[in-house]
């Protein structure tokens, strides 16, 4: 999967998670840029992006993330 499927597979996550049809997720997006991404929200997006790519994160590779970007990064080298 490249960057831009991965992009879009996060944004429908994201979608389902947050329940919100607006939300549309670029690279540089952070948790500032959406109002329901909370720290509860995040674990549930975490649980919800490990189930779909079939991986798992390091509570280490999780703080580090700055953005989506960051994350995306981390799933491909998981992949």
């Amino acid at each position: 999967m490249n960057k831009k499927e991965i992009l879009k597979e996060l944004n429908n996550i994201f979608i389902d998670v947050l329940e919100n049809d607006e939300i549309l997720i670029s690279e540089t997006t952070t948790s500032d840029d959406l109002d329901d991404w909370d720290s509860l929200n995040h674990i549930h997006l975490v649980v919800a992006i490990e189930k779909f790519f079939k991986i798992r994160f390091t509570s280490l590779e999780i703080t580090t993330w700055k953005n989506i970007g960051d994350l995306i990064h981390s799933i491909e080298i998981k992949q």
